[in-house]
């Protein structure tokens, strides 16, 4: 049950929203910035493409992807800070980036109804990653910078809406 007075908005769930059970807690580097998830992701996955490439400064990004309602934001929401990359603007126009004006830690990608997570923000119990945080797939293979030896799908482009590769 959400109560829609959450300051994150009326999609997320808000602090004092009774039926919400956490389940997964996240922080960035600073710890400045902590949120909550209430369920397991939807899905998780590795994208290879460019912006992700620049962005993360890595060869790929791991996301797990939650719906909104099942997220709240626990402190920070003072320290967050918003990139919508199609306009170049820093403001919250959806979808954009999420990261923190403190330490400058990469939180989330917000979409218009989810939010794309970066597990490695997570503090799982016992450091053990939970199944439903494996990659099912490779996003944007066709881009890699390195090889993946792994038994997963490498889509050219989004998954199930391109070619296998």
């Amino acid at each position: 049950m959400l109560t829609g007075n959450s300051p994150f908005g009326p999609e997320y769930a808000s602090l004092d929203d009774v039926g919400f059970v956490v389940k997964y807690q996240a922080a960035c580097f600073c710890g400045s910035v902590r949120y909550e998830v209430s369920a397991d992701p939807v899905d998780a996955k590795l994208c290879h493409c460019r912006g992700c490439q620049r962005l993360h400064g890595a060869p790929m990004q791991w996301a797990a992807i939650f719906h909104k309602q099942h997220v709240r934001l626990a402190s920070g929401l003072e320290q967050l800070r918003f990139y919508n990359s199609e306009l170049g603007v820093n403001e919250r126009i959806l979808p954009c980036k999420v990261s923190c004006k403190q330490c400058g830690t990469l939180i989330a990608d917000e979409g218009r109804r989810m939010w794309l997570a970066f597990p490695s923000l997570f503090d799982f119990q016992g450091g053990k990653i939970p199944t439903a945080f494996k990659p099912s797939c490779h996003l944007f293979y066709g881009q890699r910078a390195i090889d993946i030896c792994d038994d997963l799908p490498k889509w050219s482009g989004h998954k199930n809406q391109s070619a296998l590769l």
